[in-house]
């Protein structure tokens, strides 16, 4: 062990390593380049806004009665006074005939320049030739008796004379004798008569009635339909029969009628042209069927009159009434027309009661009609 120790110390120590040969320096590294800035990126054009979605057209008359039905719940209840709906409906008639006349009474003096205009301007609202001579002819009377001279005191005296024609013709429709009470719907076609029943049903049910709806219209494929819609929203029985005879579909209406007791029966009829003569002959078979069926009726025979057709209407008129011996008028579509003297025209050609008017689509927007607030709602 000792010899051992003795080899370790003995033993050469390692020479010390050569020194390392210092590492050359790097040459500096070559700066880079200062990179090219990148072109501004093109601004990306602003979107296009995205064209509202188009509201679906109903599929059926029931969506579209139903799409009426939500926009009657939408709004207040009694938001639009008896007259303010009046006014809103007449807006078309106002709005054209008021700016005329506003210019012609804040003119200078009476004299025939001022005639001619006013002349002018109610034939152009379709007062009709007769009615336009005759309010004239009043408001000439009105100036020499009065001797006015200022045009702003003739406006006043124009609407008092309106509303005095217009009163000859302002009859509500009465519901009286013996039960039921038919009421014969007549007119050409597109007028509104099938919606128009619809809306005659609900003020009829509001007064305490009791209705039956025939759907006598066997011609026009919808109008059934139309009707049992109806009929389901004021929830009132409809007899109609596909392809059948319209006077045997009336005559089981109202026998009906008669055994359950029920106030009032409303026959639809096919829209007629007043030149389809062998149309018109067809009709007078219902009214004689109708009064077979029940001697006092029809008690009502109703001409619904597109307020659109302007003069025209007194040609429908005049053959309906020579037909049928028409008792009462329905002037629709007045909210879409500015023809709303035609009513004017009526009462001096042909002074027939108007029952009512329509003003709108919506289910309440058939009013009774009243001449004071229909003369109201032209002017103001």
């Amino acid at each position: 062990m000792f010899d051992f120790l003795k080899k370790l110390i003995k033993k050469d120590p390692k020479a010390p390593a050569k020194p390392k040969a210092p590492a050359k320096p790097k040459a500096p590294a070559k700066p880079k380049a200062p990179a090219k800035p990148k072109a501004p990126a093109k601004p990306k054009a602003p979107a296009k806004p995205k064209a509202p979605a188009k509201p679906k057209a109903p599929k059926t008359y029931a969506d579209q009665i139903a799409k009426d039905s939500g926009n009657q719940k939408n709004e207040k209840k009694g938001f639009f006074s008896f007259a303010a709906k009046i006014q809103s409906g007449l807006a078309k008639t106002r709005e054209k005939l008021n700016s005329q006349l506003t210019h012609l009474f804040t003119g200078n003096k009476i004299d025939d320049t001022f005639y001619d205009e006013l002349e002018m301007i109610l034939l152009t609202a379709d007062v009709g030739i007769n009615a336009t001579e005759m309010l004239i002819s009043q408001v000439k009377d009105k100036v020499k008796k009065d001797g006015l001279q200022e045009p702003s005191q003739l406006k006043d005296i124009l609407k008092s004379e309106l509303i005095t024609l217009l009163k000859t013709i302002e009859s509500p429709l009465q519901i009286a004798g013996n039960h039921p009470f038919i009421i014969m719907m007549v007119g050409v076609n597109g007028t509104g008569k099938t919606t128009t029943i619809g809306k005659l049903t609900k003020l009829l049910l509001e007064d305490n009635k009791t209705v039956l709806i025939a759907a006598g219209d066997t011609f026009r494929a919808a109008a059934s339909e139309q009707l049992s819609v109806w009929g389901d929203r004021n929830q009132v029985s409809v007899i109609a029969q596909k392809k059948g005879d319209p006077s045997a579909v009336i005559f089981d209406a109202v026998n009906s009628a008669k055994a359950k007791k029920i106030n009032v029966v409303i026959a639809d009829t096919a829209g007629r042209l007043p030149t389809q003569k062998n149309l018109i002959d067809e009709i007078t078979k219902i009214k004689r069927v109708i009064t077979k069926c029940h001697q006092p009726g029809p008690q009502e025979i109703l001409l619904v009159i597109d307020a659109n057709t302007g003069q025209n209407a007194i040609n429908q008129l005049k053959v309906f009434n020579e037909a049928l011996g028409v008792t009462g008028l329905i002037i629709t579509k007045l909210d879409g027309t500015a023809k709303g003297g035609i009513v004017a025209a009526i009462a001096k050609e042909l002074p027939t009661p108007i029952r009512f008017i329509g003003l709108g689509e919506g289910i309440d927007d058939l009013k009774v009609f009243s001449a004071e607030d229909y003369v109201e709602a032209m002017f103001e």
